[in-house]
């Protein structure tokens, strides 16, 4: 079965999500990790692209981002992965690809996963045992929101600022989010959406989406009656 053409569409939110090789390490050490930095956001500002959230790992990286054309995602992506792949190789003495396949996205509904997924990024380093705190590490965008630094790569989303009235209780409340974390259904959700290429919204949030594109953005169309229960 052909592959279905990734879902890009302007003025929404992207979580986006790519892996090493066969997970082996994209990132060796900290000059690693700000070389893709830097070309991240060069490329973003070219490209018209708002990236709100991101966590580099050793092996993948996710990032929230909101395009303001339709290629300007893709284009970035592109470039970024490109030109950090022959860096990465030169430096490190290697050959081959350096990604596992294309990456991977979907678009959400900022107002009912904006926030979830800024928190799930943020708390990956937790959750992988490199941190006790998500502030604590040094390749994701936490300490930015909760006041501890200046990111230049990170633009807030309005669902941010709605946080609160003053930088202060903006990021009172993002610390709060980030303490009570995320249900494993959420967590789900968000990995799987992602990976899969499928909107993550409400249904009607899905039919505003589908109503955008001809490509489909859930796995059955909205409205379609149900299968079998043998379908999962």
């Amino acid at each position: 079965m052909a592959r279905l053409p990734r879902l890009t569409l302007p003025g929404y939110p992207h979580h986006v999500i790519q892996r090493g090789n066969n997970r082996q390490p994209i990132f060796a050490d900290a000059d690693d990790f700000e070389v893709f930095l830097a070309q991240l956001t060069e490329q973003a500002l070219k490209h018209g692209v708002a990236v709100h959230a991101y966590a580099l790992m050793e092996n993948h990286f996710h990032l929230l981002a909101t395009p303001d054309s339709a290629d300007g995602l893709p284009k970035m992506m592109q470039s970024v992965g490109r030109t950090y792949a022959q860096y990465f190789n030169r430096r490190h003495g290697r050959t081959g690809t350096l990604w596992e396949g294309r990456y991977r996205s979907t678009v959400l509904e900022a107002e009912a996963y904006l926030l979830p997924c800024m928190v799930f990024l943020d708390l990956n380093p937790v959750r992988s045992g490199l941190v006790v705190q998500a502030s604590d590490y040094r390749w994701s965008c936490a300490s930015h929101w909760l006041g501890l630094r200046h990111d230049r790569l990170l633009s807030p989303h309005a669902c941010y600022w709605a946080l609160g009235n003053t930088p202060f209780a903006r990021e009172a409340a993002y610390l709060a989010l980030l303490e009570s974390g995320l249900a494993a259904s959420q967590q789900k959700s968000l990995v799987d959406s992602a990976l899969n290429g499928w909107a993550l919204g409400s249904a009607t949030f899905l039919e505003e989406i589908q109503a955008k594109t001809v490509r489909r953005v859930t796995r059955s169309q909205p409205g379609r009656p149900r299968k079998a229960q043998t379908d999962h």
